[in-house]
């Protein structure tokens, strides 16, 4: 059955929203793992950035299977898309560039706490990665 956000339009403002992810991999064992990250869905990928150390990113080297749920806030009708397919995890070229974009995305950056994460994020910018999924199949529901 369709869902408002099988329309790409309806779809592409429901994820130009701030809102959270949650990033589905696979622990060795096979047994999936979520974690909660930022997001940019722009060009037909979805981009995150991690510090390259992370579990994430030693799961999504082993297995670059992967799902990424985005889903409505508390309060909004019921709506979700998730995004399958493999990821490809990048090197520290353009991580910077894309945690900065989202820190403004999810942020206050009037806040000097947000600030001085930010200007670390800036200094450590070669232990960041990028993660790219360019989806083999978009789901969506309500």
């Amino acid at each position: 059955m369709a869902t408002p956000l099988d329309d790409p339009a309806q779809r592409d403002a429901f994820l130009a929203e701030p809102r959270l992810a949650i990033l589905m991999s696979s622990r060795k064992s096979g047994t999936p793992l979520g974690v909660p990250v930022w997001f940019e869905w722009s060009d037909g990928e979805v981009r995150m950035f991690a510090l390259g150390t992370s579990l994430k990113v030693k799961r999504l080297r082993r297995d670059p299977r992967a799902s990424v749920l985005v889903t409505n806030r508390v309060g909004e009708p019921e709506g979700w898309v998730a995004f399958d397919g493999e990821m490809t995890v990048g090197d520290h070229e353009g991580a910077i560039e894309l945690a900065e974009r989202m820190a403004e995305r999810y942020w206050d950056l009037d806040d000097p706490e947000r600030q001085q994460t930010l200007e670390l994020w800036r200094a450590a910018a070669q232990a960041l990665c990028t993660l790219t999924l360019v989806p083999d199949r978009i789901r969506t529901g309500q």
